[in-house]
């Protein structure tokens, strides 16, 4: 089995072209899309910070 990994900000598959505003705009806010399986996070953004929850692959922090 190959181990994929997807964009946190559209969810397409890392390893196609087109992703130089999607980097920028990670910098700024947190992932939509997990990096590890593709699908869509519960995103929580407070004053401190984020958390994002995959279904998947449990929570991510920042």
């Amino acid at each position: 089995m190959t181990s994929r990994e997807f964009c946190g900000l559209c969810g397409k598959e890392a390893a196609e072209a087109g992703h130089p505003d999607c980097i920028v705009l990670l910098a700024l806010e947190p992932p939509r899309y997990c990096t590890r399986c593709g699908r869509r996070l519960k995103v929580q953004v407070t004053p401190r910070g984020w958390s994002a929850d995959c279904i998947e692959h449990g929570p991510l922090h920042g």
